[in-house]
This record gives structure tokens, sequence and C-alpha cells, in this order.
């Protein structure tokens, strides 16, 4: 009876060590992890950071999280990442707002032993793993919506953004449709409204000054296009255009269920699970276990008037 009583208390010390384990940072201390995303005070970028909390509390109930906001600026994101380095989290979440230019600093948290996953956008510097919606058929269904209302033909501006991947992929996936059509000209696609509202207000504003015969309007995300639309009926000239967007964010769901908006279409994200599963791969990495695929691209879904009754959102935290 003795044994077994011993045997049965063995296991259940076993057992405790092994949960005790999982989830657990370097050195047995409590999970640490760093995200800095382009703009936090972008709904897209705010969802991935509370996808990005919900993931590290999820393996470890202890997880230290910190999420900032790089407001696009690549100096602030540099600082962030010495930070964490200086700080020694086990992970970090990059949502890059330079492709290119935070390589140096990826590299640095690289030597430092920590993972690094790229999310939403492409980083140079060797990260782990990059997680990022589909954004080249994100830019093709918005673009050939466009394409269809207009059937082929008319004026078209492309409001640009930010020089990141998930932009720059956006525009050539409109670009490729739009070369398909002879009767579409894109009139301008070289301003870079920031990737937000007031960005969009400001380059649309210019542009319909500087264009009186205008059809349509592809916006790289759905805040860009929000302010696009803006600009458009400060104008007066909403009976003329309509705006597509990419991102299915919140704010596109109440321009789309508004039969006055001419906003009519966006090609949907998923952040919250983006994010999750940014962190999911990056705990996989820490255990010895890298993604088969360091590329992991997320499909997007087209959402218009028609079928916006039947999206459901993004996902949203369960706490």
């Amino acid at each position: 009876m003795k044994k077994i009583t011993v045997l049965i208390v063995c296991l259940a010390m076993a057992f405790s060590a092994s949960v005790f384990a999982q989830g657990k940072g370097k050195n047995g201390q409590a999970l640490s992890v760093g995200a800095t995303f382009g703009d936090i005070g972008n709904p897209f970028f705010f969802t991935m950071g509370k996808g990005v909390d919900f993931a590290a509390h999820q393996i470890d109930p202890n997880a230290r999280v910190t999420v900032l906001s790089a407001n696009y600026d690549l100096n602030t994101q540099v600082s962030q990442i010495e930070n964490f380095i200086a700080a020694g989290v086990d992970i970090i979440v990059l949502n890059a707002v330079d492709t290119k230019g935070i390589a140096h600093a990826v590299q640095e948290a690289k030597k430092a032993g920590i993972v690094v996953v790229a999310e939403d956008v492409n980083a140079d510097g060797g990260v782990d793993a990059t997680i990022t919606s589909n954004n080249f058929l994100a830019g093709t269904q918005a673009a050939q919506f466009l394409v269809d209302r207009l059937k082929g033909k008319g004026n078209v501006v492309i409001v640009n953004g930010p020089p990141v991947s998930a932009v720059i992929d956006r525009v050539a996936g409109a670009k490729a449709v739009f070369a398909k059509y002879p009767g579409i000209k894109v009139l301008s696609d070289s301003q870079n409204a920031g990737g937000s509202r007031d960005g969009g207000l400001r380059v649309m504003t210019d542009l319909l000054t500087a264009f009186p015969k205008l059809d349509a309007v592809f916006a790289i995300n759905d805040p860009t296009g929000i302010g696009c639309e803006l600009a458009i009926r400060q104008a007066n000239r909403q009976k003329q255009m309509f705006v597509v967007g990419v991102d299915g964010s919140p704010d596109a769901v109440v321009a789309l269920n508004d039969t006055s908006s001419v906003f009519l279409a966006s090609a949907s994200q998923d952040p919250y699970t983006m994010a999750t599963r940014g962190v999911e791969i990056a705990y996989g990495v820490m255990q010895g276990n890298p993604p088969a695929k360091k590329l992991n691209l997320i499909p997007t879904t087209l959402i218009t008037r028609e079928n916006v009754a039947s999206y459901k959102g993004w996902t949203k935290p369960e706490n």
C-alpha cells in the first residue's frame, strides 16, 4: 500500500512539475512578451494588441505583456525594441513601420536570444516567422469590386500609405487588376495618407481639387477610406464617386450599413486571429518547434453592402 501511495505522489509531483513548466519564459520566469505596432489608435492594431495579450495569458496566466504604439515612426520603434532587449523579453511581436529600416533592430534582438515574429507586414533582419493577411489578395478583391461597379471604365485614385509590405502588396494587387482594364485610368497612386482617417481626409481633399472628374477611390485601409469619404462629403461630391478599402473594421461595417455612405466595400482581415497565431508560433519556436513555413498567410474576404449583415466582424477577446 505504501509503494502505491508513493507512486501516486511521485506521479502527481511529476504532473505538477510538467504543468508548472508549461508556459514559462526563460529561466523559469513568467513569459514576457513585448509588442510594438504602427499605431494602436487604429482599431486594427488595438485589436491585435488585445490578441497578443490574450494568447500570452493562455500560455502563461502570469505572463507579462507590454503593447506599445510606434506612431509610424521608425526611430520610436527602434527604441522600443532596444528597451525590450534590455528588459530581457522572451518574445517580440513586431508590426514594422518600415520593413527594411527595422532590420538592424531585429538583428540585435535575435543576437539577444529573443524570438521575433512579424505581424501584418514583413520585417527584414531574420524574424522567426511572419504572420500576415494575404494582402495581395485583399488588393485584388477590393479593386475587382471597384472595376465591376464601374463596368471597366473610369478615373480612379489610389490613396497610398506607409512603405510597409502590407500596403505595398495591396497596391500591387489593385494595380494588377486595373492593368487588365484599359478603360480604368489611375490618376494618382503615390500620395501617402499615413494609414489614418486624418491622412485620408487631407490627401483626398487635395485630390478632389486636383481632379475634377473622379469615379472611384482605392484606399489602402479602412481608416484612410473613411477619411476619404469624409472629404468627398465635405466637397459635396458623393454622387460622383465611391470608396473601397481594406480591413473589415467596425467603422467600415457602420459605413456599409449606412445607405447614404459612399464607402461600399472592404477586404476584411482578422487581426485578432493574426495576433494570437503569432504568439502561439513564437512560443513554439521557444520550445524548439519552429513553424513548417516562415510565412503564414491568412486569406481575406470581401465585405460589401450586400453581405455585411452576415459578416461576424473581427473576433473579440473572450475576457
